[in-house]
């Protein structure tokens, strides 16, 4: 059994990781799922949320959202549609989408058509994005 896993995460546009790890968390479509040396393998789609992975005692974040994970037991592959560290992310845009997705869905309680599901995801990516964004300030 291998003591590490190897760990890529890519989106179309580029290679956002490229390393090993101790443990990786992935916010799966039906939930989180953990993944440690010797995981049985497992085809997965990835959900929007944070993404943590831990080597030694350091843990790293990152944004996720949609896409596909691979999982091997000496192995984790993630291609997402996008994926952002917390120094990456735009914290004032991220609220901004927050707040246009919020205001998606009070408009629908209000009785307007308005495409829920879409204001639902917008609304996830930006809670994700603004979750691992604070991990700037923990340090983490």
């Amino acid at each position: 059994m291998a003591d590490r896993l190897r760990l890529e995460v890519a989106t179309p546009t580029r290679l956002v990781v490229s390393g090993e790890a101790d443990e990786v968390v992935v916010p799966g479509s039906e939930g989180s799922f953990g993944v440690l040396p010797g995981h049985a393998p497992l085809l997965s789609l990835v959900g929007t949320g944070e993404m943590m992975y831990r080597t030694g005692r350091e843990e790293h974040h990152l944004a996720v959202s949609g896409g596909f994970a691979e999982v091997g037991p000496d192995h984790v592959t993630i291609l997402a549609e996008s994926a952002e560290r917390p120094g990456e992310i735009d914290v004032a845009r991220a609220r901004a989408a927050m707040e246009r997705a919020e205001q998606r869905l009070r408009s629908q309680a209000a009785g307007e058509e308005v495409d829920v599901a879409r204001a639902l995801a917008a609304r996830a990516r930006a809670q994700g994005r603004l979750e691992t964004a604070a991990r700037r300030a923990d340090g983490a």
